[in-house]
């Protein structure tokens, strides 16, 4: 990626350059075991990549969340209304395999050491996909991950609620073992300080949606958006990766809805998540995802071995 790629809008800064921007103040507290709960399945990260890369980019949010409160005050004056209540949400973008996960977890556990200890709560837009049924009714079970496979209405209805400071908003389950809603099971969320909200379509807005064309859409709720980028050369080795060690454990599940390529051969395997790949992640990448990065408000950029060695800052 170049400065070219994304146009003038964005500064672009080495990870070195970026490190320098770490508040005297800031101390990382998170140890070797938070770092472990921290990184999904098969991504890779450090301490010393969290302190480089991950505590400016805190201190950055915390800035932006500190400027947000006082134009909230601001309206207070004005409408002469308390609206504290308010949460600031952060969106974690980018395509399948990058590491997303890692990022909305690391930043959870840094923004509860801000110096107000703001309440965190962390959500994937896994749960407003349609269940499976539907999507095999809709014919589109080949397509999820895809904008068509969310219940976006029901997403910007639990937006809404959040915004408006509603107590215990319900999200559905979704697991990532039998492929699907789990029925009758829910998260709440309950008024939080801060939420952050990871999916591969927290950018999208409503030109990527044209049966709710015109009205307000995730974007409108978003106070802060990051996209977490790679090359796809290297997007497909860590799924291919992934996809051989879930084959060696979770495939193996009695309730895995992938159990069917469990006892593949290791070069069947690679094949079978090349196709996958090819035919809805690359897709899905292409037409959906990648054309909704410039619409960040920074993007973390990977090279081969996981780290981040750009990133690019909007002006």
């Amino acid at each position: 990626m170049t400065d070219e790629s994304l146009g003038s809008p964005f500064f672009r800064f080495s990870a070195e350059t970026w490190s320098t921007f770490k508040h005297s103040s800031d101390r990382l507290t998170l140890t070797e075991d938070d770092l472990r709960r921290c990184a999904a399945f098969n991504d890779q990260i450090s301490l010393d990549e969290v302190s480089r890369i991950y505590l400016p980019l805190s201190r950055l949010l915390y800035l932006y969340y500190i400027s947000r409160y006082d134009r909230i005050q601001v309206l207070h004056k004005f409408l002469g209304q308390n609206y504290s209540n308010i949460p600031f949400i952060i969106s974690i973008s980018g395509p399948v395999s990058v590491g997303k996960t890692t990022t909305a977890k690391l930043l959870n556990e840094l923004i509860k050491s801000w110096p107000n200890h703001p309440k965190v709560s962390m959500i994937t837009t896994d749960g407003f996909l349609y269940p499976n049924r539907i999507l095999r009714e809709r014919m589109i079970m080949s397509r999820k991950g895809f904008p068509v496979s969310y219940d976006v209405k029901k997403l910007m209805k639990f937006l809404n609620d959040v915004k408006n400071g509603v107590p215990n908003v319900k999200i559905p389950v979704y697991s990532h073992l039998s492929y699907d809603i789990v029925e009758g099971e829910y998260e709440t969320v309950d008024r939080p300080t801060v939420l952050i909200i990871e999916g591969v379509n927290v950018l999208q807005n409503g030109a990527d949606y044209p049966e709710i064309r015109n009205h307000a859409f995730i974007s409108d709720f978003i106070d802060y958006s990051i996209y977490v980028d790679a090359d796809e050369k290297y997007l497909l080795s860590w799924y291919i990766d992934r996809f051989l060690k879930l084959r060696e454990k979770t495939f193996n599940e009695p309730n895995s809805y992938f159990r069917r390529y469990a006892e593949l051969p290791v070069d069947l395997a690679v094949t079978m998540a090349k196709l996958i790949w090819e035919a809805v992640n690359h897709v899905n990448l292409v037409e959906n995802i990648k054309p909704c990065r410039g619409r960040a408000s920074l993007i973390l950029e990977k090279g081969a071995d996981h780290l981040i060695k750009n990133v690019y800052l909007k002006k």
